[in-house]
């Protein structure tokens, strides 16, 4: 496969920053992309420099070209300029491209991760703006618009059948996968609900499959037609095994609701949304909202032009918010605006507004509102709240393409000083962008605890009341007011007896608050000085730039399945090895255990020939078992981990791990890669550590032999779980069973434990049950020596073990290991923790 690179030099950094996060999730970081934007001017941060372009040129080079996307101006003479310092022999493999900057990046990478020379992908980047090409006649069909539902005599079709099993069904962001993903074929994508009996609708539309409401038990239909039929239907069988990426634990959940009910003495009630107390002025925040007219127009190409420059600017400016967001709120949150981004290259969406400007010669404006409102009303239309609620998205971008047709600049809400928010509503995008040190408080007279801006105030820890009666919107600005996000009620002008109370709730929280960021930063040393590692879990670069912040002493688990799902072939060797040494890099010499590939049975691979469906996927051909059979792939990544490995501190770790024979297999494999690199001259850490998952049942049973043959265990208590209750946890009959603090799971880990200790090497734990704090003392109790848990849950799991003493954790664990139940054992826990003094 070719390995172009590309480096997008632009006037904001921002705005770059925001192009590459989306290009490179576009091929999910298969292609390097480097990045040269503005400059070092606190006061005026907008330019290019050329030293900064050939830095980026020369950190991504390849002898198969560089393709070099620009904006404006002085971009174009910085790149011109930062060619000149290359050495001859490289310069004539760097291209400059005048392909648009957001719609070139995007095609061009996809182009290069699909293994296309430098010329195809620069043809593809100059291809990317199809509107110039319209508007000369060249091409007859507009921007992003794909034909109707036809059928193909000549394609067979293929169809199956999928239980949706993640806890929110299709919302945004895995509607968003499933577009993405069928995009990504020649085969024409259409799915069914069959539990709600829709009509069939285009697998390529994120409002047409977002609107399907689709929930959790629901079953679908998908149907493929076309070449690659059977490719497509595996790659989204693929996103639902692996449940489109989510875990199905209870996300960051609203306060309970409360009911809006009439009050006295200034109080008000309405919806808890986001806890925590805020006492300040209010400052009411009017959105823009955008009135349109509807006329007659004699050039409908020239409305239609209007309209996709209005698109691909509000394209790019969600991306910068996009961008601002990951790094503020994390990837998961943030990726709500990939909904609104595929929102914008809906083709049933473009094709009704192109259609609406054609047959009835009517101005941009009018004909994208009209598509709005229908697609708004088929949301409210939908018997699921949840998903109602999405109409909040609709709405945003829609406002923001009238905004930008009507030539309005953007309303960015600056405060000069600290106050609470008052006001009708905030979109997604307006909560994103706010300052959570000048606006306290959020109150608001609609909205509600599950809505995307909701969640949002959440991640940003701004305490929110939504719901509350339409009075507030009469206080003059600077009228004093006071929230509790827990309870879901304000005060105006409260007296001093509330304002005490609430001062106190206040205090308490935010010293809570801090000290879980300074506990983050610090050992995890409990009450009686047994210092416990605290690594993350991670599946992706981004994911480790939250967990170093987050203070995370090295990552316990890098999953790297990421590297191989959603693709039509394997990652290279190189490719691999760009990924792991990243994020190596940012991890800065701590610890980072690589995860050998997990895949196969219920998380397969379309690109790998599986035969026959398997009646019990996870018991089925994954994890090691599918590498001892594919050695090549294996191989491949092997070579990868340990090339990324000098000057670092690389892990190995082996997961599935059933048989002493399969560790020794994995090590003779191992064993020949290293000679392969010893032959070839290329450095490695022959030292390296070679550890196994403990998830089966027969691991623990033989965990003294298999102790003998690896340098450390981490048990995955996920899986570990649900094999020794013989429950599957993605079964809604049985997964109440699947409980990792049931007394059976329990002694799976101490007998692990004792087994690794015995044997002089140590032990983790990386499941779920690690960041469940409630769990914290029953693993300090049964002597494990690390925890590796998602980068979010870092500070409080730090905290938790600070102020647990040993003895005191294993009473309770000796306590808990005799219950009879996973219930039993978390009331003895709720009982038994001694306060911190």
């Amino acid at each position: 496969m070719a390995a172009i690179a590309i480096v997008i030099v632009s006037h904001s950094k921002q705005l770059a920053l925001g192009v590459r996060e989306l290009a490179a999730q576009m091929v999910q970081g298969q292609v390097p992309i480097a990045v040269a934007a503005g400059i070092e001017d606190p006061e005026n941060p907008l330019g290019t420099d050329p030293i900064q372009v050939y830095e980026a040129i020369a950190s991504v080079f390849s002898d198969d070209g560089v393709l070099v996307l620009m904006d404006l101006g002085s971009a174009l003479l910085s790149a011109e300029m930062a060619i000149e310092f290359l050495p001859e022999a490289q310069q004539e493999k760097v291209y400059l491209c005048e392909a648009p900057l957001v719609e070139g990046a995007i095609a061009a990478v996809v182009a290069a991760a699909a293994g296309r020379d430098i010329h195809q992908v620069m043809a593809e980047a100059r291809g990317a703006l199809l509107a110039k090409a319209t508007q000369l006649d060249v091409v007859s069909r507009p921007l992003s618009v794909v034909s109707p539902i036809t059928t193909n005599i000549e394609s067979p079709t293929r169809e199956i059948r999928l239980i949706v099993s993640n806890r929110l069904g299709l919302h945004a962001r895995p509607a968003a996968q499933f577009v993405a993903t069928a995009a990504r074929f020649q085969s024409q994508i259409l799915v069914r609900n069959l539990t709600r009996n829709t009509e069939l609708v285009r697998g390529d539309s994120i409002n047409q499959v977002t609107t399907l409401g689709v929930r959790q038990g629901h079953e679908l239909l998908i149907t493929a037609t076309g070449s690659d039929a059977d490719e497509a239907l595996a790659a989204l069988q693929g996103l639902f095994a692996n449940n489109f990426g989510e875990d199905n634990v209870a996300l960051n959940s609203p306060p309970a609701h409360h009911e809006v009910t009439p009050t006295t003495s200034g109080e008000l009630s309405g919806i808890a949304a986001s806890p925590g107390v805020a006492i300040a002025p209010v400052v009411h925040y009017q959105p823009t909202h955008v009135s349109i007219t509807e006329y007659h127009v004699n050039d409908p190409d020239a409305e239609w032009q209007r309209l996709q420059a209005a698109i691909n600017t509000a394209r790019q400016e969600i991306q910068a918010v996009f961008s601002q967001a990951s790094l503020q709120i994390g990837d998961a949150e943030a990726a709500i605006f990939d909904a609104q981004l595929l929102f914008l290259e809906d083709p049933v969406l473009l094709s009704a507004a192109h259609q609406r400007i054609l047959d009835n010669h009517i101005n941009a404006e009018a004909a994208w509102q009209g598509v709005v409102d229908e697609v708004a009303t088929s949301y409210r239309a939908l018997e699921d709240s949840y998903l109602q609620e999405r109409v909040d998205d609709v709405v945003d971008v829609g406002q923001r393409v009238l905004r930008l047709l009507a030539g309005n600049a953007a309303v960015n809400l600056h405060l000069e000083s600290p106050a609470i928010l008052v006001t009708t509503d905030l979109t997604p995008s307006d909560t994103a962008g706010l300052d959570p040190t000048k606006v306290l408080g959020i109150c608001t007279t609609s909205g509600s605890a599950t809505s995307h801006s909701a969640i949002i105030a959440r991640t940003l820890g701004i305490p929110a009341v939504l719901g509350v009666d339409a009075q507030v919107l009469h206080l003059a600005d600077g009228t004093l007011m006071a929230l509790d996000g827990e309870s879901g009620k304000a005060w105006v002008e409260p007296e001093s007896d509330i304002l005490d109370l609430l001062a106190a709730k206040q205090s308490a929280w935010q010293t809570a608050q801090q000290e879980a960021r300074a506990t983050a930063h610090q050992p995890a040393i409990t009450r009686d000085g047994r210092q416990i590692s605290v690594f993350a879990n991670i599946g992706s670069i981004n994911d480790v730039q939250v967990a170093v912040a987050s203070g995370a002493e090295g990552v316990g688990l890098l999953r790297t399945e990421f590297l191989y799902l959603d693709r039509t072939s394997a990652p290279t060797e190189e490719e691999q090895l760009l990924v792991y040494q990243a994020i190596a890099q940012v991890l800065d010499n701590r610890p980072l255990i690589i995860r050998t590939l997990d895949v196969g049975g219920d998380k397969p691979l379309p690109y790998i020939k599986v035969g026959l469906p398997e009646a019990n996927p996870f018991l089925g051909w994954r994890g090691i078992r599918f590498c001892l059979d594919r050695p090549e792939l294996f191989k491949t990544q092997l070579r990868a981990i340990l090339r990324a490995s000098v000057g670092h501190q690389i892990k190995i770790m082996l997961p599935m791990i059933a048989t002493v024979t399969e560790v020794r297999a994995a090590k003779v494999i191992l064993g020949e890669v290293q000679a392969e690199l010893n032959q070839a001259g290329i450095a490695f850490d022959a030292a390296m550590k070679v550890g196994i998952m403990v998830e089966v049942p027969s691991a623990v049973a033989i965990a003294d032999r298999l102790a003998a043959e690896v340098d450390f265990f981490s048990i995955g208590t996920n899986d570990l779980s649900q094999y020794v209750m013989a429950s599957d946890r993605t079964n809604p009959r049985v997964a109440n069973l699947v409980d990792a603090l049931h007394p059976a799971v329990l002694r799976m880990v101490q007998q692990t434990v004792q087994a690794a200790h015995t044997a002089g090497i140590s032990v983790g734990l990386c499941g779920e049950l690690a960041a469940d704090t409630l769990a914290t003392p029953i693993l300090l109790g049964l002597g494990l020596d690390e925890l590796s848990v998602n980068p979010q849950s870092i500070p409080g799991v730090k905290q938790a073990i600070a102020r647990l003493s040993i003895v005191e954790s294993e009473a309770i664990a000796a306590s808990a290991l005799q219950q009879d139940s996973a219930k039993h054992v978390r009331e003895l826990i709720s009982t038994s923790i001694t306060p911190p003094a």
